[in-house]
This record gives C-alpha cells, sequence and structure tokens, in this order.
C-alpha cells in the first residue's frame, strides 16, 4: 500500500527556517511529480513547489527565492526547505505525489496528512 510520509513542520519565528520532507511508502515504479501544497483557513489549497524526477520545478511567486524543493529519486524522497518564512506562509502544508505503480501504469494522485507550519512571533 502506497502512503506519503510527512514531516518537518512546527512553530517558527518570522524570518526563520523550517525543512519539510515527504517519502514515498511501498513499491513503486516512480514518483513524479512531487511537491506541496498548502491551505490556510478560509483559503483554497494552492500549489506551493513542485519537483518532477527529471528535475523541473515549478514555485508559487509568493515562495520564489525563499523556498527551495529537491528530491532524492532513489529514495523517493522529497524535501522543501523554507527560508525567510513570513507569517502569511502559515498554512497546513499537503505533500502531493504523482505515482506510477508499474512502468506504463498511469498515473495517481496521492496526498500526505498534512504537517502544519506557523510562523509566528
Amino acid at each position: 500500500q502506497v502512503q506519503l510520509v510527512e514531516s518537518g513542520g512546527g512553530l517558527v519565528q518570522p524570518g526563520g527556517s523550517l525543512r519539510l520532507s515527504c517519502s514515498v511508502s511501498g513499491t513503486i515504479f516512480r514518483a513524479s511529480p512531487m511537491g506541496w501544497y498548502r491551505q490556510a483557513p478560509g483559503n483554497q489549497r494552492e500549489l506551493v513547489a513542485q519537483m518532477h524526477s527529471f528535475g523541473n520545478t515549478n514555485y508559487a511567486d509568493s515562495v520564489k527565492g525563499r523556498f527551495t524543493i529537491s528530491r532524492d529519486n532513489a529514495k523517493n524522497t522529497a524535501y522543501l526547505q523554507m527560508n525567510s518564512l513570513k507569517s502569511e506562509d502559515t498554512a497546513v502544508y499537503y505533500c502531493q505525489a504523482g505515482v506510477q505503480l508499474r512502468r506504463g501504469d498511469y498515473v495517481r494522485d496521492y496526498w500526505g496528512q498534512g504537517t502544519q507550519v506557523t510562523v509566528s512571533s
């Protein structure tokens, strides 16, 4: 059974840093793309950052220059380094992965359980 396991959220002061990680558990062929979405109270879920297995990345304009996504394809794990955090980054962050269970299989979306990131003094 495939699951996404997230870690790394928490409380940090404005200007601080956090690192999120997301690992795909279970036997799969490939997870691509992998990335994070976030949802603040009263807001829609929005894309934060996404990375394909061949290296292409997408970032929300609001996090460009502050957040960096990376991945370890051998471990099916993605990381989100968040620097210069602002109060408006406060949200639940959800890991997302497009997973192929076997070569040639269609891509299915999987989601993590979400991790709270709170930026506050």
